[in-house]
């Protein structure tokens, strides 16, 4: 079964399956860093309409928050604050506007040679495994549960027939909800006492040369990732977004959505399919 046999009641199923991912994933690196997520959630859609403006609406991606950064914005959040961090996250969006120059000037040779798959791949996986402390560390709050989840989650990716085996994330997260709520670890007060509408708590960021120094040298490591993304969502849409609307376009749309972010007091965004 693949997207062209998909009818629309499969195809919303399998959108909120991604729906539930982004916004996990969304959500995780502000909880992670000490930054708000409501804000977060803001910036990704403003920087996805940033992305799509730039690409001329080409490249199917969602951007959400970076996992790149985290360890660099919590070190740098204890040197410099967290407004002269953002003003370092600001830079960090230039270096993607430098890099779309050379690549829009120089070509995508220039991009090979520098940063060739034998790099890419083994940053990109790197990036993957520095979260693995994280997943057990939230993991060991409840074993019971996360294996339940887990374990729910790769039964149906490995045995679940038609539609089944495309949500095994969502299933992971249906049956551990309601695994919980037996268990009675959902706590329904804090929804009923949130306010039905509010605002981000934004933030400026502050100028500090020292944070713009610590953050620059962070961006080669996205810079990568970007690439490596870029190739697999190739691979995924039977398209070469590379040439058509060009590796220069998306590098600066990532750039511009990374400013965006930061200019508000949101985490840097990334691609996720």
């Amino acid at each position: 079964m693949d997207n062209n046999t998909l009818g629309p009641l499969q195809k919303t199923i399998v959108g909120v399956q991604f729906l539930f991912v982004a916004f996990g994933a969304t959500v995780l690196v502000p909880l992670l860093v000490g930054m708000d997520p409501s804000v977060a959630l803001f910036t990704a859609g403003v920087g996805t309409l940033i992305f799509h403006l730039v690409t001329k609406g080409k490249v199917p991606i969602f951007l959400g928050s970076s996992f790149a950064f985290i360890a660099p914005i919590i070190k740098a959040t204890e040197l410099y604050g967290l407004p002269g961090t953002l003003s370092g996250l600001v830079a960090v969006g230039a270096v993607y506007g430098i890099m779309s120059a050379l690549v829009r000037f120089r070509g995508i040779g220039f991009i090979s040679c520098l940063f060739p798959p034998v790099v890419v791949g083994p940053v990109i996986m790197l990036i993957g495994l520095s979260l693995a402390s994280t997943g057990v560390d939230m993991a060991k709050e409840n074993w019971l549960l996360a294996i339940i989840a887990l374990l729910t989650t790769v039964i149906v990716s490995l045995f679940g027939k038609g539609l089944l085996r495309l949500i095994p994330i969502f299933s992971g997260i249906v049956v551990g909800y309601i695994a919980a709520t037996i268990m009675g670890l959902v706590d329904f007060q804090s929804v009923a006492d949130a306010p039905w509408l509010a605002l981000p708590a934004f933030v400026r960021p502050e100028f500090s040369w020292e944070a713009i120094i610590f953050m620059i040298p962070v961006a080669i490591a996205p810079v990568i990732e970007h690439i490596g993304d870029v190739y697999a969502i190739n691979e995924v849409a039977g398209k070469d977004f590379v040439k058509d609307p060009g590796l220069h376009r998306t590098m600066l749309g990532d750039g511009l959505a990374c400013v965006a972010a930061a200019l508000i007091g949101g985490p840097p965004c990334d691609h996720l399919l």
